[in-house]
């Protein structure tokens, strides 16, 4: 019997349901027993993702596609660590605040490592460990929330469509079309599906 073909995105990507603590949001915070989510299960939520070459960032033919593909006409760097990012302590406590933005946001990680934490459809926060190599696209309109893990350091590379607009909405906007369009694309979506089976 020949065991089921890894995916390899799953070296640079793992995702899992947290638990309620309040313990160092540097650490894993797994559930007991853990509870894994498939990145199939993420991309039901509307995260895609991809395994690459971080190590040739620069001529690697994939990414290229992938931003010719999505639009990706903006590109920069953001290092995130006591070291290199000014205003550390402020930076690193807002980017955990829960929020959404109106475009994309999309993280690779040509260095280190970080957590996106994403909520489901019932509210509850999964987990998403970007490694070297790892690259995200968290749809407008998810609430969600950035943190380092304890290796405290990652290297990202950012990119966006057209002029780059940051601007995060902490929790509750609701009413910000690109929540609206959220709901409506991949949680209203499942919620009819489900009714539709039942």
């Amino acid at each position: 019997m020949v065991a089921p073909q890894k995916d390899p995105r799953e070296e640079v990507i793992q995702a899992w349901y947290m638990d309620d603590s309040d313990e160092d949001q540097r650490l894993p915070h797994h559930r007991e027993p853990k509870e894994f989510v498939s990145l199939d299960q993420l991309a039901e939520l509307g995260v895609l993702s991809w395994r690459l070459d971080a190590n040739n960032y620069e001529t690697d033919e994939e990414l290229k596609k992938i931003r010719e593909d999505r639009g990706y006409s903006y590109m920069d760097f953001c290092e995130v660590c006591p070291e290199k990012l000014p205003n550390y302590e402020e930076k690193i406590k807002n980017f955990f605040e829960e929020h959404l933005h109106t475009d994309e946001e999309i993280r690779y990680a040509v260095a280190g490592s970080g957590y996106f934490d994403v909520r489901d459809r019932n509210e509850r926060w999964i987990r998403v460990w970007l490694k070297k190599g790892g690259l995200i696209v968290l749809p407008a309109g998810i609430y969600h929330r950035f943190t380092l893990d304890t290796d405290n350091y990652i290297k990202a590379m950012r990119l966006f469509v057209g002029d780059p607009i940051w601007t995060p909405f902490n929790r509750p906007h609701d009413d910000l079309p690109a929540r609206k369009e959220y709901l409506k694309t991949f949680v209203d979506k499942e919620a009819g599906e489900h009714a539709v089976a039942a």
